[in-house]
């Protein structure tokens, strides 16, 4: 005996396809296609990529050459009042203006190209804060290790005398001492890099300021005993182009990198916990925004 269906209801058999015959089954259909099927279309979006990734590479390439070429120069220069770059405290003071004014004024030049990072520990504390991908990264690194190359070998060969601009330890500072004042001199720098440039607010524009402020305040601490390199690529390059590598060289890779890892882990420990809203009103831009930031603060406890 057959089996009766309610009316107006359907076997199985006879139900519709809904993924054929409804508006919605065809959007869900097409929802698990390639978002861009056309290869054509696909090869073009991958050549702009490629592009922009060739355009930020040569830029931090030109910006760390220039960077450290004027740096190397005005070091150079320094050097001519006493033999040294660090000898009396004019040349500590001069160097470190050298040094500071010139990332100062680069950086300001570059950012909009390839962000003005120059420095690989700069690069890592960006990809690890997830402010730079990661494999614009990757590529951006050997341009820096190549900038500081070039960058010392061009003073070696326009000026004269021996190239001074050498990361050493000096005033009887061991290498496990400069490890540690090359960590905490690259984390103000990184930490400086981190809230001003890649925290965006009112002042994001004046960033290159105090960068360049930063690295000269790092400079005036420890010049004098490590030589205050803060950059893989400012001790690699003149490492080459002399050549002399120190057995202690290693320092000048692991201060910037752990140095690095504990600016970029301070500043997400307060991203998370947001720091905007401990102390609000501060990127006000005039008295009625403060006060309504600190009514807003206070209305939520």
């Amino acid at each position: 005996m057959p089996r009766k269906f309610p009316p107006g209801s359907l076997r199985r058999s006879e139900t519709p396809n809904a993924n054929a015959a409804s508006p919605a089954g065809d959007t869900q259909h097409r929802h698990h296609l390639p978002r861009n099927n056309d290869p054509e279309r696909d090869l073009l979006t991958r050549r702009k990529r490629a592009r922009k990734h060739a355009i930020a590479v040569l830029g931090e390439f030109c910006g760390t050459t220039m960077f450290l070429w004027f740096a190397f120069a005005g070091t150079q220069a320094c050097a001519l009042t006493g033999g040294g770059a660090a000898n009396n405290p004019s040349q500590i003071m001069l160097t470190s203006l050298a040094f500071g004014f010139s990332l100062l004024v680069n950086v300001w030049a570059f950012y909009r190209i390839s962000g003005g990072l120059f420095n690989p520990a700069v690069t890592l504390a960006l990809v690890i804060t997830k402010n730079l991908p990661w494999f614009r990264g990757l590529l951006l690194l050997p341009a820096q290790l190549l900038g500081g190359i070039v960058a010392a070998a061009l003073v070696r060969c326009m000026f004269p005398g021996p190239l001074i601009v050498s990361t050493t330890l000096s005033n009887g500072t061991t290498p496990a001492q400069g490890v540690f004042i090359e960590m905490f001199l690259t984390s103000l720098l990184v930490f400086t890099i981190l809230m001003l440039a890649a925290e965006k607010h009112y002042a994001t524009f004046m960033a290159p300021v105090g960068i360049g402020l930063a690295l000269f305040v790092a400079m005036m601490a420890g010049l004098p005993f490590t030589g205050s390199s803060l950059n893989p690529a400012r001790s690699f390059g003149p490492a080459i182009a002399i050549p002399y590598f120190p057995g202690y060289h290693y320092i000048y890779w692991f201060g910037p990198i752990m140095g690095a890892l504990l600016a970029a882990g301070y500043y997400m420990l307060v991203k998370y916990f947001n720091y905007e809203e401990v102390n609000p009103g501060q990127d006000a831009v005039s008295p009625e925004e403060m006060e309504r930031e600190k009514s807003r603060d206070e209305e939520q406890g």
